[in-house]
């Protein structure tokens, strides 16, 4: 097939549709998107089958900033009648000679309509596999290792067949990180930073980079939602913003709060691990201003929100971030950067840089 399906935030189909038009064609891999508004979902349709498979197995994932999940669609749209919904899967995945596949997900669109799938999924899921594993599509047992095959369900009688690689895709169901709001917490925008860090920092490097006693600067920190995660991992936190801090947090102890202009502040010493920023501020003035720190040495790892204008959101988020990187290459900083538009985000991209040279 020539065919990608795209999983994005409802409202973003543009972004999701430009982002994998810029980085196909890089890759010499031309084609065309077919999407609707507010559908959650996109089709790269490429005009070579060969190129866009070495596309879609080489290309890195994580790299992706508005899609949150992609797979390689096997067959066009199945029909799925209710009185057995089972049987055209089969049927396209045996066409596709598709063998030792080591899971199936049944997935949905993130929209309101999508959403209502969801008590058919879970219910499809159990006969599907068993059905799958009995026509040799699936091995025997799970294997997190192995293909994945997915049944992307636009409605109860509509639905895509893709394939996706454990190595190359999100591992997580839709492509969505689910957390519990803490009660103790004092926005709910602390769950914007709690899901960068997991989407960020690999959970083995947690003791050396998310330790406690490491120290952190917030800016824009009121009433704490970011500070509330840092101090959750033991932190010690400069909480810097005009606005007032949560008491909770000043409670702990572990919370200096300074009434100054963010954009004005700047650290007496340099032994701030952490700086992190969700500021309601122009992207393009928060970006200039991180690449500040960076620069200065006054952090060694930042996450920080870029707001998104209301048009050419790829466009913008790629000028930006291609304008602070050369900033960091020119002043000789070697970094790695990363950039998602997260599931708790809404009209912005959280990005991490680590500098990989600095050690406090």
């Amino acid at each position: 097939m020539k065919q990608l399906l795209l999983y994005c935030r409802a409202g973003f189909e543009k972004e999701c549709a430009a982002e994998i038009q810029h980085k196909a064609s890089l890759h010499n891999v031309f084609g065309y998107c077919k999407l609707s508004a507010d559908s959650a979902y996109v089709i790269f349709e490429a005009y070579d089958a060969d190129s866009l498979a070495q596309f879609y197995r080489d290309y890195p994932f994580e790299q992706f900033i508005f899609i949150r999940q992609w797979s390689l669609l096997l067959a066009d749209l199945l029909e799925l009648p209710p009185a057995d919904r089972i049987a055209p899967v089969i049927a396209a995945a045996l066409s596709a000679e598709l063998s030792s596949c080591g899971e199936i997900r049944v997935e949905y669109p993130e929209t309101n309509d999508g959403k209502t799938l969801s008590t058919l999924a879970r219910k499809l899921t159990v006969p599907l596999r068993q059905a799958l594993r009995q026509a040799g599509v699936l091995l025997p047992k799970e294997q997190k290792r192995a293909p994945v095959l997915h049944l992307f369900l636009l409605t109860g009688q509509q639905g895509y067949v893709g394939l996706s690689y454990p190595e190359n895709n999100s591992p997580l169901e839709n492509g969505i990180m689910r957390l519990k709001f803490p009660n103790e917490a004092p926005s709910r925008s602390t769950l914007k930073l709690e899901e960068a860090f997991i989407q960020f920092i690999p959970k083995d490097e947690w003791d050396k980079r998310l330790s406690g006693g490491m120290n952190a600067v917030d800016l824009g920190a009121s009433p704490g939602g970011w500070t509330y995660q840092l101090v959750k991992r033991s932190m010690m936190v400069t909480a810097i913003d005009n606005g007032p801090m949560a008491e909770s947090l000043m409670e702990t102890g572990q919370v200096r709060h300074l009434m100054v202009d963010g954009f004005k502040y700047e650290p007496q010493k340099k032994n701030n691990h952490w700086l992190v920023c969700d500021m309601i501020e122009q992207p393009q003035r928060v970006a200039e201003r991180v690449a500040d720190w960076l620069i200065n040495g006054w952090c060694q790892e930042t996450i920080f929100n870029l707001k998104l204008p209301m048009k050419k959101r790829f466009e913008t988020v790629t000028d930006i971030l291609q304008q602070l990187e050369q900033r960091l290459v020119d002043s000789g900083i070697k970094y790695q950067l990363q950039a998602k538009h997260l599931y708790h985000d809404r009209e912005e991209v959280t990005v991490h840089i680590q500098n990989l040279v600095q050690r406090f």
